[in-house]
This record gives C-alpha cells, sequence and structure tokens, in this order.
C-alpha cells in the first residue's frame, strides 16, 4: 500500500505557497528517497505512477508544483509565471527547501534527485551547489544548448518584455523553442507527438488544462537562465566529484537533439573529472521516458540503478 499526502510550505518568493505531494510506502521499511523535479508546462501528479512503483521497492517519493504550476498558483492566470525577477532562483530555493523538509522527516535515508526536462536543467544547476548534500542525481530528458543560444535567448525575452512587458506571452518565442520539435515525426496527430509514443499519453496531455499554456516572456528568460547556467563549465566543477550521476533519455528525443545533446551532457559530466557518469538512450523513445510504452522497463533500470548507488 502507498500512502499519498499533499501539503504546502512557502514559497522562496514570499507570496505563493507551493503545492507538493509525498507518496510512501505503508508497509515496507524504506530504503531511500527520491525527490522529483518536474518538466515545463506539467505538474508532479502526472508522476503518479512511477512514484507507486518506486514506493513498491522501498523508496519514498516527493515532489513539489514549481512557481507558475500545477497547483502553487494563486489563479491560472499564474500559469506560466515564475516571478517578475529571480524566478528561476526562486525555483532552486523552493526544490531546496522541499528537501529540507523531506530530510528532516526522512532521516538517515539515502537522498536522490531526478530533474525531467525543465526540471533536468534546473536539477543540473542545483547539483553545482548542493551535490555534498545527495547521494545520486537523474538528469532525464535533458538537452545542450551552446551558450550563444541560451544568451541570445534572454536578449530576445528581454526586448519583447521592454515593449510588451514581463508578463507577456509571446508566441514567437515559443514557436523559436518548440516549433521544430514535431517536425520528426510528421505527419503527426497531433501538436505534441514528440512527447510519447504512447497516443493515451499524449490525448491526455493535451486535454490537460494545467498542460496547456505558455509561458510569460519573464518565465523564457529564466528558463535560458537555467539552460545557460547547466551548461557552464566552471559551475559543472563544483559538483562533489563523487557524486553518482545518471544522464537518461529517449534516443528519439528532441529536446536532447536526438541524443546528440545528451551526449554532450555526458562529456561535459566526464571532462569534468566525475567519476562515476553513467548514460543510457532508450531507443525509439520521445521526450517522456517515463510515460513511454517501454516505462516499465525504463522504471525497472532507474530502480537497479539507484539500488547500486546504496551499496
Amino acid at each position: 500500500m502507498v500512502t499519498k499526502k499533499h501539503f504546502h510550505f512557502s514559497s522562496c518568493d514570499g507570496v505563493h505557497k507551493i503545492h507538493g505531494i509525498l507518496w510512501k510506502p505503508e508497509d515496507e521499511k524504506i530504503i531511500g528517497f527520491l525527490q522529483i523535479v518536474h518538466g515545463m508546462v506539467e505538474y508532479i501528479d502526472r508522476y503518479d505512477t512511477f512514484a507507486r512503483f518506486m514506493c513498491a521497492h522501498g523508496f519514498a517519493v516527493a515532489g513539489e508544483d514549481h512557481l507558475g504550476h500545477g497547483l502553487s498558483v494563486n489563479s491560472n492566470d499564474e500559469l506560466g509565471i515564475f516571478a517578475k525577477k529571480n524566478g528561476s532562483e526562486y525555483v532552486i530555493g523552493d526544490n531546496y527547501r522541499l528537501k529540507k523538509h523531506m530530510e528532516r522527516e526522512f532521516k538517515g535515508v539515502p537522498y536522490f534527485i531526478l530533474g525531467h526536462s525543465m526540471g533536468s536543467f534546473i536539477t543540473r544547476v542545483f547539483i553545482t551547489r548542493y551535490s555534498h548534500e545527495l547521494n545520486g542525481a537523474i538528469i532525464m530528458g535533458t538537452g545542450s544548448q551552446p551558450a550563444i543560444a541560451a544568451v541570445g535567448g534572454k536578449l530576445l525575452a528581454s526586448v519583447i518584455a521592454r515593449f510588451k512587458g514581463w508578463d507577456y506571452r509571446s508566441k514567437l518565442i515559443d514557436n523559436i523553442a518548440f516549433g521544430a520539435y514535431n517536425k520528426k515525426f510528421e505527419p503527426a496527430r497531433t501538436s505534441h507527438d514528440w512527447l510519447s509514443k504512447d497516443e493515451k499519453i499524449v490525448d491526455a496531455y493535451n486535454d490537460d488544462q494545467l498542460c496547456s499554456f505558455l509561458f510569460t516572456v519573464s518565465a523564457y528568460k529564466d528558463l535560458f537562465t537555467l539552460v545557460h547556467e547547466a551548461g557552464k563549465d566552471e559551475l559543472i566543477r563544483k559538483i562533489r566529484p563523487t557524486l553518482p550521476i545518471l544522464v537518461v533519455s529517449g534516443a528519439m528525443d528532441p529536446v536532447g537533439s536526438f541524443g546528440r545533446g545528451v551526449k554532450i551532457v555526458y562529456d561535459k559530466y566526464k571532462d569534468a573529472d566525475i567519476e562515476d557518469v553513467t548514460l543510457k538512450l532508450y531507443d525509439n523513445d520521445r521526450h517522456e521516458i517515463l510515460n513511454e510504452t517501454d516505462k516499465e522497463m525504463v522504471f525497472e533500470d532507474i530502480l537497479n540503478w539507484l539500488k547500486s548507488k546504496m551499496d
């Protein structure tokens, strides 16, 4: 049996209450803890199936809805907004607050973090600051952008904000960021075929109000900031060299440039002399490997990796 608990805590922005979920095995001894950092334009409850699988094998699991996502908004008008300033820092800070809260509840238990998609960039920055407090990190559905592209994205967001305001929702930026993701899958059935081969998952995503909003210009600037910082060699070298890292994605994930960008991330960690880095690409899988047609194999692989880092 699994106990599923919804909770709230104060955001670093001093305004919002962050919504979180804790999944906990009811009858099994807890052998480890996994914190999930969700992606862009989604929310933590989408990880329910995976979290329950982990609980069945002795792990407690928790995650929060980022600012501007899920149930961490005061109204639906706030969906897609981190903050007018320092949004990326607030999101990282909120995930650290969650970590400290969970550590108090699960003392002495090995603590791991998993970040998917935008959450992978949050996690990549997170481990440059807090790797000494973790037993391992899973970087999922990530990618690599040249620094000039990330800086250019921030500049474009700032220019548009100058004329339209930071709360403006720019279809231009959205199209630049995601417009090409479906091209590999044309003729496409929907605009989000790149997420998964599982049509039920894609349809549920398209029908979900909490997965169908545009980021504001300010949130895009925050996203480009995270992408930029995640790729900085000088920050990567601050990661504890003994931190185990699993870099995992679908081989057909456009976010990771169909494996090429994922390999660049892996190489960056190896070049920084991190001792234990593993790369895993799943043939034919798209962006959401935890929602793919072979998700059971992905679940098992992640579980086995986590257990191997607890010996």
